[in-house]
């Protein structure tokens, strides 16, 4: 019989999925050796969420995945939910054996979750590879932070050089994070707690370059639904510019995101789950959103993060296709402009005060009014100010999501949908304003070339 995997109708064929049933959170995001590494909450044997268990990818360049066998399978802990990856470079936790590196999982085993575990809270637990993330084996001696309240959960652990100790954010209850320390990664101390006003799970923090300001750096601290505080951190205690915390991403299907660990060139690599997608018939269920570079800047709001798609993306284009200086003036003449699968778009569209555009991909409207400075795109809206009268967007089109990237990365928005294959997939039109540019790439498919193999 004929594999059909990857060749589904609503299969995205540049975001990653697992080659069939459930997925959600991407965990454990790690670099080491040349590979990236993509640990996922998955359910090995159902379609639905259930079943707690870490999945396993590797690639070389963010784009073509090979799926691999699970790492992390429920015990009588729990099953296991969300987590972080670190590689241990200077064997603080004595693990390594021989010359390679040890590549830690830290994890939350999810008591009272199945029939095995029940009565067991939620405690933070380790996994470690002594041969180069190919395997692993959990800590004789787990739970390494034991129940504190709730479901506290979803560590994420990184390394603070000045201190020479590892730092952990945890989930903990309703809006409020705890930062921790550790030596070792085995016995934690609590540092202090960091709220964060309508936000909860999944927690990440890292220190990341200012742009513009030679040597400056700040500590960023997100949360499951990307909202971020940035500010300073000592190893002990984490003060934030501001309190109120700043959204990048305005899409309807962005959560759980993570940047990647241990990433050489000092890139900040994001990943989200694109949460409540539909996808009637596949085998699969849920996808990953492309991979994000995150800047940190200033803007006349004070520090800003931007997000824009990792340069690997070139990786996959095909045939590019190219339009200047068109001038929308009546809303009923309709510029069509092709039709392709998958798309890669840079716009620029110079926009008067009263003028409108609505670019049209697989019969969605994207649209921008000046008047109100709304960029909207299936169902949400993000706010936008112009540079110099001009609005820059980057659009990826997948077989079942759409990003949107405004004005360099500013703002995002990050949403699923399923295509109207009625009419052209490009098409754009409006009034008082004129295309400045419009460069859109046809793109190929990660899949064909690196087929995957079952988990």
């Amino acid at each position: 019989m004929t594999d059909t995997f990857y060749q589904e109708k609503y299969r995205p064929q540049f975001h990653f999925t697992a080659r069939q049933n459930w997925i959600n959170d991407p965990n454990g995001l790690v670099f080491y050796k040349g590979a990236y590494h993509l640990f996922f909450q998955h359910n090995p044997s159902g379609i639905e969420w259930g079943n707690m268990t870490w999945g396993h990818a590797v690639s070389s360049d963010l784009i073509h995945w090979q799926q691999l066998e699970n790492v992390l399978l429920p015990d009588s802990m729990g099953t296991m939910f969300s987590g972080s990856a670190v590689v241990d470079w200077d064997n603080t936790a004595g693990f390594q054996q021989g010359d390679e590196k040890t590549i830690v999982l830290i994890y939350t085993a999810a008591g009272n979750q199945s029939p095995e575990s029940r009565g067991q809270p939620f405690t933070q637990c380790l996994a470690y590879s002594t041969d180069g993330g190919r395997s692993f084996t959990k800590y004789a001696l787990n739970p390494v932070l034991k129940h504190i309240i709730h479901e506290n959960r979803d560590p994420k652990v990184t390394w603070h050089a000045p201190s020479r100790r590892w730092i952990m954010a945890l989930y903990l209850d309703k809006d409020v994070y705890g930062l921790f320390t550790s030596p070792d990664l085995k016995a934690w101390t609590h540092l202090q707690d960091v709220v964060m006003p309508g936000c909860s799970e999944c927690p990440d923090i890292f220190e990341i370059p200012v742009e513009g300001s030679s040597g400056e750096t700040r500590w960023v601290f997100i949360a499951s639904n990307g909202h971020y505080l940035a500010g300073s951190f000592d190893g002990a205690h984490f003060a934030p510019d501001f309190n109120t915390p700043r959204i990048v991403d305005f899409g309807a299907n962005y959560y759980a995101v993570q940047t990647y660990s241990d990433m050489p060139n000092g890139r900040r690599i994001q990943v989200a789950w694109m949460s409540g997608g539909k996808y009637p018939g596949m085998p699969f269920n849920q996808q990953m959103s492309f991979p994000c570079v995150l800047r940190l800047a200033r803007s006349t709001n004070g520090l800003q993060l931007l997000r824009t798609p990792v340069k690997e993306a070139e990786l996959l284009h095909a045939g590019m296709h190219e339009w200047a200086a068109i001038r929308l003036e009546r809303w009923n003449d309709i510029h069509e402009l092709l039709t392709a699968d998958l798309l890669d778009i840079d716009l620029v569209v110079e926009v008067d005060d009263d003028g409108e555009f609505m670019l049209r991909l697989h019969g969605e409207p994207l649209t921008y009014s000046a008047a109100t400075g709304q960029l909207t795109v299936l169902g949400r809206t993000a706010v936008i100010q112009p540079h110099d009268g001009r609005i820059e967007l980057r659009v990826l089109v997948d077989r079942a999501s759409i990003e949107v990237f405004v004005n360099g990365g500013e703002a995002s928005l990050t949403s699923c949908f399923l295509p109207d294959s009625a009419g052209p997939n490009v098409a754009i039109q409006g009034v008082n304003a004129q295309v400045i540019a419009l460069r859109a790439y046809e793109m190929h498919s990660a899949w064909n070339s690196a087929r995957q193999s079952g988990s």
